[in-house]
């Protein structure tokens, strides 16, 4: 710890790799059908063979697990489901010496019902926690205070007989807000985030960091209707992509709170943190949450996460973020534990394997630091759930238009021939492990230089050799319908990206002043060469140039 407020901080996270790990389906290390802390120790070597700089692990703390590991009931003790506080140190120091990065998951805008906080806040207006979460009155006819909406579904206020008032939730109604107008709460928090660090974490996800305040004058959302064009975060079958979410979320004190964070987390050598914002705006407000160099280091939004990927699209995603950015940074995902893979996503049901290494290659190449999700590196397509087998809350209220997040929370195939791929020695798994997912395991591609696990650790490695892409600015090409292309350029080095995203053949003219650049070879990425001033493009073919 350093604990002068400008620590000795190096930037390791501008441009780094983060891999995230959902551990209830990483590896289960004692035959109970989940995933833990053990098991992620376990396995932390094929991580660290991939290339990444850092660990990013969904929630482990203790938990009701209403909302599998996002509902905290004790935010500085391991739920014993996925082991202890010992269990914890032992995978810090395991991937410290790897030279990993680890950081975890902080939920910060809400909790369980079942935590103690919760517990004394319901009992009476009058306790010392009173107002540490949203309680209001009811309107004259007995209904909630305001059209607000859950997420999950319904409205996001219930009513509790203890109090005689609703309390707010924007997620299950096991999962009650915490009112982030208390200073009380703000200071409580904060401890929570310095247990850790002072425990030896190297930084935080922080969960829906834009819900943290609501409109303290609780006004209505305006409406807006069934949208044009679906939400990833939210789509229009679910009613609360039809509202405006301008007073639930999103509101401007989030940014003094995340100042205070900024500072308590800048105490710490080497430490650094990622929001997550989901917002109709999740551009801008990534560019107003980063930038400064007080609030958070890097954030991401639900932009990438959804079906659309066209050249179009891409290029006007990248424009938008770069008109606003300033000096924020960006953390680009393309698959988490919340939105279906993108191997389903952008390939459909039978994705075409050169569409996976192109978007692989794509996402190296953004300005910015990047995410991956477990299982992208084996091309693992979205799972496909029996009504029965679903865990999710989110998919069994939804079914069965939206049948949850279940489908990308499957468990990690490690092995093609083992039980449960190699996950798990229990008779029956938390998930099913689905049958397609068994020839895309670690071990069948391990070794096979033709795999995409094999692509995926070329390419990270070859990028760490390219300062243009973790360091570099970024200046788009015109808009083509086909193809994606983009220069980055380093003080020594200048790269020349291009992406076909098309199933047909595609021509680019290059610039006059790339006419005799050379092809820079190393990463992996085919379907793409030079003819005379153009490139010349297979289907979803790239290449890269060095001027």
């Amino acid at each position: 710890m350093n604990s002068q407020n400008d620590s000795r901080n190096q930037p390791w996270w501008r441009g780094g790799v983060i891999y995230q790990v959902y551990p209830r389906s990483f590896q289960d290390s004692n035959g109970d059908g989940i995933g833990d802390l053990a098991g992620i120790t376990q396995r932390l070597d094929h991580i660290a063979a991939l290339g990444v700089d850092a660990i990013w692990i969904s929630p482990f703390f203790k938990s009701p697990m209403k909302d599998f590991g996002y509902d905290v009931s004790d935010y500085c003790d391991v739920d014993p489901m996925f082991g202890t506080l010992g269990d914890f140190k032992t995978l810090l120091a395991r991937a410290h010496a790897l030279g990993l990065k680890v950081m975890i998951d902080q939920v910060l805008s809400h909790c369980s019902d079942q935590h103690p906080w919760f517990v004394e806040s319901r009992a009476s207006r009058d306790n010392p926690k009173a107002d540490w979460f949203v309680w209001a009155d009811a309107r004259h006819d007995g209904t909630p205070p305001n059209n607000w909406l859950s997420i999950f579904g319904g409205s996001a206020w219930q009513w509790d007989t203890r109090r005689r008032q609703y309390y707010l939730h924007n997620f299950l109604s096991s999962q009650p807000d915490l009112n982030f107008h208390n200073p009380e709460v703000q200071d409580a928090l904060l401890a929570t985030v310095k247990f850790w660090l002072e425990l030896g974490v190297d930084g935080y996800r922080l969960d829906a960091i834009n819900f943290c305040f609501h409109d303290a004058a609780l006004r209505d959302n305006p409406g807006r209707g069934v949208p044009l064009v679906e939400d990833p975060s939210a789509p229009s079958s679910n009613p609360y992509s039809w509202q405006h979410h301008r007073y639930d979320k999103s509101q401007p004190e989030a940014l003094g709170f995340l100042r205070r964070l900024r500072k308590l987390v800048d105490q710490y050598d080497d430490t650094t943190m990622v929001g997550e914002i989901g917002d109709e705006a999740g551009l801008t407000m990534m560019a107003d949450y980063t930038g400064g160099s007080d609030k958070l280091h890097m954030a991401y939004c639900f932009t990438l996460l959804g079906a659309l990927h066209s050249a179009p699209f891409l290029h006007d995603v990248i424009d938008q973020f770069q008109r606003v950015a300033g000096d924020g940074w960006p953390c680009w995902a393309l698959s988490n534990h919340d939105v279906a893979r993108v191997s389903t996503r952008w390939g459909g049901e039978h994705p075409d394997p050169r569409l996976l290494r192109l978007a692989a290659a794509f996402q190296m190449s953004l300005r910015g630091t990047i995410c991956l999700y477990q299982g992208e590196e084996l091309g693992l397509p979205e799972a496909s759930i029996a009504f029965e087998d679903l865990q999710d809350p989110y998919g069994i209220s939804m079914w069965p238009e939206l049948k949850g997040r279940d489908g990308c929370r499957t468990p990690m195939p490690w092995a093609t021939e083992a039980p449960h791929a190699g996950f798990s020695t229990a008779p029956r798994c938390w998930l099913p492990v689905p049958p397609e997912h068994r020839p895309l395991a670690v071990d069948r591609q391990q070794g096979n230089a033709s795999s995409l696990l094999s692509y995926f650790t070329q390419l990270l490695h070859w990028r760490r050799d390219q300062p243009a892409l973790w360091q570099g600015d970024m200046d788009l090409l015109p808009m083509d319908e086909q193809v994606l292309a983009f220069v980055r350029t380093a003080r020594d080095q200048h790269l020349l990206c291009a992406f076909n995203f098309s199933d047909a053949p595609a021509t680019l003219v290059l610039p006059a002043d790339w006419s005799s650049a050379r092809l820079l070879e190393g990463s992996g990425l085919k379907g793409a060469r030079i003819e005379g001033a153009a490139i010349v493009f297979e289907p979803w073919g790239g290449l890269f140039l060095q001027a």
